[in-house]
């Protein structure tokens, strides 16, 4: 729909914002001289996520008079990301109503270029964006008390979230911890760590004997191998029995007897935490050494483990821990090679498996999933973008949100606010709400409520800009 041009030249005349640039070549007529020099993006000052509006576009010339005889082409960006733009659009008579969706809450603008002269633009005024209380999303919630990636994230059986270690922007790593009360959406400092830890594992104990039900079992990271124990009943950690390897990038699995399964993240080692005795012994080997590699407990107490990374090579092979033998078995492999990649069960007994470093190193857009009935893996429809280094929750209606994850190719470096959820009964991937700020080796943590609560993580590598804020997911 066009607007009628006593309007245009009305608010042309207010000229919200305007950009000169040099001349055109597109000859004025009617209410304007000279060739078109910029345009007039005249935009409402607030709209909802997810919600079309409407944008004037007008063409001026230097005098700020509408060129009717413009016949460019005009291409539209915006500072939001995720924003659904129109395609590349001629003016009819040097102007155009245009149709536009901001999807991402807060302050975004949007530009509009002549594709052949990118002199002639113009932007509009920023547009707060709200966040649509009836779609699904992202907003922020109270920061934590220090920044923090590579770190852990574990709910209570109190409801509440232990957040503990990890690294800073000045590459310190972490014994500090703190609690996230979701009554009050804040958080709050615990008892700290005996030990500094990043990329270490964190497992709540919820089945074995009384005296350390709802305690959570620490192990490894830059800690070696050494672990302790968290106590919510008294804000505080003690050490436990001493791992037989030290784990980096490892995987823990609470395993149906209360026994904590640890893969991964030293060779080709496996070993038992028995919560009883408080005391760790060996199991397996594992048939491929590890690292980055995912470990999920099916529901027949089998563990799946995939990838991972070997040698500086993504892996595209898969095993199986059988907890009433103790030994792995490989089953099929997966469809691509990947590490820092995710593997979530599903409610059908299938296992989501995304995204990833490839072996090509490339951030992976492709999903599949593990059908423990087959020991095989299919591909799904892909993600609508590569995510690594990211999150994937199982919510309570029985989609997967994936969430953040590291640099994109060709992008600006920092972490992605990508958010998007798969649907087990179609195989599909559609956008949700964007994160609030681009995120990867960050945490997500589904609440009690359904809610999920992000955590920190990294935003950039260069310089190191590690994140102190967090927010839930609706």
């Amino acid at each position: 729909m066009k607007i009628p041009l006593s309007l245009a030249i009305s608010i042309s005349a207010i000229c919200f914002l305007s950009a000169c640039g040099g001349g055109s070549g597109n000859s004025g007529g009617g209410g304007g001289t000279g060739g078109a020099t910029h345009f007039a993006v005249t935009a409402p000052g607030a709209a909802t996520a997810g919600t079309p509006f409407t944008i004037a576009v007008v063409a001026l010339n230097s005098s700020n008079r509408t060129v009717t005889g413009y016949s460019g082409t005009v291409h539209f960006t915006s500072s939001d990301a995720q924003a659904v733009l129109p395609p590349d659009s001629t003016l009819a008579n040097g102007m155009e109503n245009i149709s536009v969706t901001l999807q991402s809450p807060g302050s975004s603008t949007i530009v509009a270029t002549d594709i052949a002269t990118p002199t002639i633009t113009g932007t509009s005024t920023a547009i707060q964006v709200a966040m649509n209380p009836n779609l699904h999303g992202f907003q922020a919630t109270a920061t934590m008390g220090g920044e923090r990636a590579s770190h852990t994230a574990t709910l209570l059986p109190n409801g509440k979230v232990l957040v503990a270690g990890g690294t800073d922007s000045l590459g310190n790593d972490l014994a500090t911890a703190e609690l996230f009360d979701p009554a009050t959406g804040t958080f709050t400092a615990t008892g700290s760590m005996i030990s500094s830890r990043i990329s270490f594992t964190a497992t709540l104990l919820a089945h074995g004997p009384a005296a350390t039900n709802g305690k959570v079992l620490v192990v490894g990271g830059t800690a070696g191998n050494t672990a302790e124990l968290f106590d919510p009943s008294t804000g505080t950690f003690t050490a436990t029995g001493t791992p037989v390897s030290a784990r980096f990038e490892g995987t823990a699995t609470l395993l149906a007897s209360g026994k904590v399964l640890l893969a991964g993240g030293h060779g080709g080692t496996a070993e038992l935490f028995d919560p009883a005795m408080g005391t760790f012994t060996a199991t397996g080997p594992m048939k491929s050494a590890r690292d980055e590699c995912t470990a999920t407990l099916l529901n027949d107490g089998t563990v799946l483990i995939t990838g991972g990374e070997s040698e500086l090579n993504s892996i595209i092979t898969a095993e199986l821990f059988d907890p009433t033998t103790g030994t792995f078995t490989a089953t099929g492999s997966m469809t691509e090679a990947r590490s820092g990649h995710s593997a979530t069960l599903l409610n059908n007994g299938k296992v989501l498996v995304t995204g990833g470093i490839n072996s090509n190193d490339d951030v992976s857009t492709t999903a599949e999933l593990f059908d423990p009935a087959s020991g095989t893996f299919s591909t799904v429809s892909p993600m609508t973008s590569g995510h690594a280094f990211h999150t994937a929750t199982l919510l309570d209606d029985g989609t997967v949100l994936v969430a953040g994850g590291f640099p994109l190719p060709n992008s600006s470096g920092n972490g992605s606010v990508i958010a998007e959820l798969f649907d087990p009964a179609t195989h599909l991937f559609a956008r949700t709400g964007s994160l609030g700020t681009g995120r990867y080796l960050h945490t997500a943590t589904k609440l009690n409520n359904g809610e999920v609560l992000v955590t920190g993580g990294e935003f950039k590598t260069t310089p190191a800009m590690i994140l102190k804020s967090a927010e839930l997911y609706k």
